[in-house]
């Protein structure tokens, strides 16, 4: 930002700052000068550089506040922040009976104020206000036009002037503009509007875009005796918006985008509506017009000297931290030797919200040379956090399994997205002029390792079947209200291989996707073990419909969690084949199934509980049982039947493996498990387990109409 020398001095007393202290002091509190001309007037202008934290400073007044608070702390002459005097013009009638106001958006525009001056005479300004405007790169337009932009420059709130008979109906209305409604900005350019921009009409018309530029048909001119002096503020978001959509860049959109507080208005206001009656020979109408919510509270922050000192170094009192806050026209009270409460100025409302911005200011303002150099650090050792570890177990499992890791983009296309959301949510999206072909955040990992199956694909840098890939990032929603949508985001683990099948050929069979489905079950098994530890059980369970288009919906499944002590089962995420629709999308010749997983409840019991036990002392028995059940009998439930007898001498139930064909009937399979018997007193014998092995071929038949295969 540009400013003067000598309207900086404007605002300091003592004046007098010359251009190098400036350079100084400014650059001691954070914003260093890029830049220095002198002007052939006398004046030098320099480019003070502004944090976008920091809107208060897009002003003279601001930055000769902080040259005001750091002068004097250790060396230089002290001064101080001094506003120029000015007499309150005396008013005459009421506003009242001159203009309407409405303000039906108070939640984009906080406080909307309207002064009106009568009689004025609109002609060329003074020479001391151009000299000023000039100074800085601003070229004069009239006496009334000028010192609004002299109180943006000077004072930080932007306001704008109307000519009230060029207003339909003497009204002014903050709304939404109609869809497709035409605004000629100051510019001269003609503006087709949006449904979401926000105007500043009369009764008929968008008579300016709020926040950014006012428009053509209200300017003020050498024939307005009548004007209506506006300063308002308005939503950051709303501002930024639309004047991104319609690439317009002003001085006022540039401050009201940073933020500036309702609170600040009155003020400015009133010494704009001063100069402007002085300038124009005009009268005020008494009273002002006013409408919005209501204004914030002033928030008050407690900052302990000895947390000051902890972050710091310096050994501050607190009456010290007091005097130096004070500086900042921070309002202070020393309540106790370590505790100073402090109430925020409205101009810093935005940026001191709790003690850390305190602390940061007494570093500013103390001096960052103060802040003592140690000679050596004291380093605490502590171990990886288990988060951490977790993460680089799950890396180790997953590269011992031959999968890649992949780091992909976090945007994908508006189509991939939609095959990934879930019914009730929607993708966030940035503008597209700034992504044209990925404007969409991702819903689901699973875009980017499609995305990156593809790409293999096209280079042939590995035949189909080969391909294994996993990452862990995050991904994006967005619920509720489209007006004002609630944000989702969550951080997945995805899983992607290629069902196996002859690289000669990118068909698979029926048996080829079981393979590949038990591939990714063993995976996702591995993974759960390795974080909840190997008593936790896998429920995989097949969904009556899949939770989005990109899912087979006859080969998904959705996976759980069991622990011990665990009432209910613990929703990890799905797995299952992909579907030709998602893989014609990305283009991809070979199926692929894949698993995607939530992070947070995947770590979240890491490390696990490690269980120590005796080696059995006598031997086993085992027994093999080959059961023909229906097609659509999961082996989670054959497990749970086995558990469910609670035979003592049952020590585990494990799955051996799958077979279907003639000999069993169509729709039909046969699932073998493997039943383990000990007896921890003594060896058993083989007629010992026959009755239990009976029991749970009874069952069975009973749950399932099981037959035992010979």
């Amino acid at each position: 930002m540009d400013i003067s020398l000598a309207w900086l001095n404007r605002y300091l007393a003592p004046a007098g700052v010359t251009a190098d202290e400036a350079d100084d002091l400014l650059t001691r509190a954070g914003f260093p000068i890029e830049g220095r001309e002198d002007l052939a007037s006398g004046d030098v202008m320099l480019d003070v550089e502004v944090t976008s934290n920091r809107g208060d400073c897009l002003s003279h007044l601001g930055c000769a506040r902080e040259v005001a608070a750091l002068s004097g702390v250790n060396a230089g002459e002290p001064r101080r922040l001094a506003l120029p005097a000015f007499d309150a013009p005396s008013p005459s009638g009421d506003v009242t009976g001159l203009l309407t106001l409405e303000n039906r958006t108070p939640e984009a525009c906080p406080l909307f104020t309207a002064r009106v001056v009568t009689g004025a005479k609109i002609g060329p300004s003074p020479a001391w206000l151009v000299e000023l405007l000039e100074s800085v790169g601003q070229r004069a337009i009239n006496n009334a036009v000028d010192v609004t932009n002299y109180i943006t420059l000077g004072l930080g709130n932007p306001c704008h002037v109307f000519d009230r008979a060029k207003l339909a109906g003497h009204a002014i209305v903050v709304r939404r503009a109609n869809e497709g409604e035409a605004l000629r900005t100051l510019d001269g350019k003609d503006r087709k509007l949006v449904a979401s921009d926000l105007v500043v009409a009369d009764a008929e018309r968008a008579q300016s875009l709020a926040g950014v530029m006012g428009g053509a048909e209200s300017e003020v001119d050498e024939s307005t005796t009548e004007i209506v002096f506006e300063m308002a503020t308005w939503d950051p978001v709303t501002v930024r918006t639309q004047s991104r959509r319609l690439n317009i860049n002003t001085d006022a959109g540039y401050r009201f985008q940073r933020g500036i507080d309702p609170r600040t208005i009155a003020a400015s206001a009133e010494r704009a509506v001063a100069l402007l009656c002085e300038l124009t020979g005009g009268t005020l109408a008494g009273g002002v017009l006013a409408e919005g919510a209501p204004s914030p509270e002033a928030r008050t922050v407690r900052v302990r000297p000895s947390r000051a000192k902890l972050v710091l170094g310096l050994d501050l009192p607190a009456k010290k931290c007091a005097e130096l806050l004070a500086g900042l026209e921070i309002a202070t009270e020393v309540e106790s030797e370590d505790a100073v409460v402090c109430t925020i100025p409205a101009h810093r409302s935005g940026d001191l919200t709790r003690e850390a911005d305190l602390v940061e200011e007494l570093a500013r303002v103390a001096d960052y040379d103060t802040i003592p150099i140690a000679d050596r650090l004291t380093v605490e050792i502590k171990p990886p956090q288990s988060r951490r570890r977790a993460l680089n177990e799950i890396g180790r499992v997953m590269t011992g399994m031959g999968f890649s890791e992949t780091v992909t983009f976090s945007f994908t296309s508006d189509e991939h997205a939609k095959l990934f959301l879930p019914e009730g949510m929607r993708a966030p999206a940035v503008d597209r002029d700034r992504r044209a072909e990925e404007p969409t955040l991702r819903p689901s990992p699973l875009t980017g390792l499609l995305h990156c199956r593809q790409q293999n694909q096209a280079a042939k840098s590995a035949p189909p079947g080969a391909v294994r890939l996993y990452e862990i990032s995050s991904v994006f929603g967005e619920v509720g209200d489209e007006a004002a949508p609630e944000s989702v985001e969550r951080q997945n683990l995805a899983l992607l291989l290629d069902v196996p099948g002859s690289p000669d050929s990118p068909k698979r069979s029926l048996d080829d996707k079981q393979l590949g489905l038990r591939a990714v079950r063993g995976a996702v098994e591995q993974l759960v073990h390795t974080c909840h530890g190997e008593g936790a059980c896998v429920l995989i369970d097949k969904l009556d419909r899949p939770v989005s288009p990109a899912w087979e919906p006859d080969a998904t499944a959705s996976v759980r969690v069991q622990r011990a002590g665990d009432a209910e089962p613990t929703m990890l995420g799905l797995m299952g084949l992909i579907a030709p629709a998602a893989l014609r999308s990305f283009e991809l010749e070979t199926p692929v199934v894949a698993a995607e997983l939530g992070l947070d409840p995947l770590v979240a019991p890491y490390p696990p509980l490690s269980r120590a036990s005796l080696l059995p002392r006598f031997p086993a028995i085992e027994r093999d049982l080959s059961l023909i059940v229906d097609e659509a009998t999961p082996w989670g439930e054959i497990a749970s039947m086995v558990a469910g007898l609670a035979q003592e001498r049952v020590e585990s139930c494990g799955f051996i493996g799958t077979f279907r064909g003639k000999q069993i009937g169509a729709g039909k399979k046969s699932v073998t498990l493997r039943l383990v018997f000990r007896d921890p007193e003594r060896t058993l014998r083989h007629e010992e387990v026959d009755p239990e092995v009976d029991a749970v071929v009874a069952e069975a038949r009973k749950r399932f109409q099981a037959e035992l295969r010979a």
